[in-house]
């Protein structure tokens, strides 16, 4: 089936798109999409232990977002902003040259020093410097990403002038939120920094909801993506297969796959929370691994020990610091998933294709549909989709 990138465009109201987290974080609405009919149920976000089973394994990416948003000023004293996006270890081991977003792109060139005072963006007059930035080059100057080399203040290390200078960012599309940014963070996120967006899905969670799905019987695991700048961008080319997805680090550890092994063995699901759990899971299968489960018996002999057995390839496997590009469209196969905890997301973006390769484009327009008609709260701060 051929796709146009229009396909995935809707029409959302302003006043949808939530400007604040829903609290407490498990208060927000689900809505339930089931695959096999097309069928929509609107419910409670505590409602989902209702349809996670003793057995199931539930996936979730633990990345933290860093303080990655920087606010400065140019020698000018024009005001000018970074994001970090990922650190450039091929440029430099110790971690100081980073790919960023910068705004104003047309004036950020290389060569130009941005200072950054002690509170960033709402730093007080005098407020000391304690990071400076050096634009190096351009990346992709069309889309305003430069490589920054960053040097702390004397007596500080890179680390704590970052964490001075800088914001958790929130996205472009919230615009009046002041509260505590940590509701901007999963209550599971490691307390490593390494993303810079929210894995949003997960915000719905709290720990006494996590402790009844544990109490069920549900298992709880964990995988790591750094959400990077493929969460800023929508598809711009009209065919969407002639857009790139830039690559993200990842990590499946060994408990992750076990935890999956044993979940089909005995006949239960894995569920990922959020599109990067999927893309982290997805990514880890490997078609040419010996599959996990019991060999199949080649045609014509009576048993898997017989020396003619064959095994069957395709399995999930271990990947620590590894990257992916994986871009999933309708067309896609999913290996691992079996069901979905995900948002509302942004029209004409590969998250709306991702949803859609996993349900049917169709009936994911048509829960968005139901969603608006129903005054669902959208984007990252907003309400919950569970496809099953």
């Amino acid at each position: 089936m051929r796709v146009r990138t229009d396909d995935f465009d809707y029409q959302l109201p302003q006043e949808l798109i939530a400007q604040a987290p829903a609290e407490p974080r498990d208060s927000c609405r689900l809505l339930v999409l089931h695959r096999e009919d097309g069928s929509i149920e609107h419910r409670r976000f505590t409602d989902i232990v209702d349809y996670l089973e003793p057995g199931d394994v539930v996936v979730v990416n633990q990345t933290r977002v860093m303080p990655a948003r920087l606010v400065g000023r140019k020698s000018t004293g024009a005001f000018a902003e970074t994001l970090l996006l990922r650190r450039r270890e091929d440029l430099d081991p110790m971690g100081s040259v980073w790919e960023c977003l910068v705004s104003p792109g047309r004036r950020l060139k290389p060569g130009a020093i941005v200072e950054f005072r002690e509170g960033g963006a709402h730093a007080p007059q005098g407020a000391p410097v304690v990071l400076t930035a050096e634009v190096l080059d351009y990346v992709e100057a069309s889309r305003g990403g430069r490589v920054v080399r960053f040097a702390p203040a004397e007596g500080l290390t890179l680390d704590d002038a970052m964490h001075r200078a800088g914001h958790v960012p929130l996205p472009p599309y919230i615009t009046s939120y002041e509260g505590d940014p940590e509701k901007y963070q999963t209550v599971y996120a490691m307390s490593e920094e390494h993303s810079a967006a929210a894995p949003t899905a997960g915000l719905h969670f709290t720990p006494q909801l996590i402790e009844r799905l544990r109490e069920r019987g549900v298992l709880w695991e964990q995988v790591e993506l750094e959400v990077g700048i493929d969460t800023f961008r929508l598809v711009e080319e009209d065919d969407p297969t002639e857009h790139v997805m830039h690559t993200e680090r990842y990590h499946v550890p060994q408990r992750v796959v076990d935890a999956v092994h044993k979940a089909k063995s005995e006949g239960h699901r894995v569920i990922a929370v959020g599109t990067t759990s999927v893309r982290s899971l997805e990514s880890a299968y490997d078609a040419e691994a010996p599959a996990w489960d019991e060999p199949v018996v080649a045609r014509g002999f009576e048993t898997a020990d017989d020396s003619a057995a064959v095994m069957r390839r395709g399995d999930i496997v271990v990947r620590e610091d590894a990257t992916t590009n994986l871009y999933l469209m309708p067309g896609s196969t999913f290996h691992v998933v079996d069901a979905m905890v995900t948002n509302f997301h942004v029209p004409r973006s590969t998250l709306m294709m991702l949803v859609s390769a996993f349900a049917t484009r169709e009936q994911v327009m048509a829960a968005y549909q139901a969603a608006i008609d129903e005054r669902y709260r959208f984007f990252s701060f907003g309400d919950a989709m569970l496809i099953v």
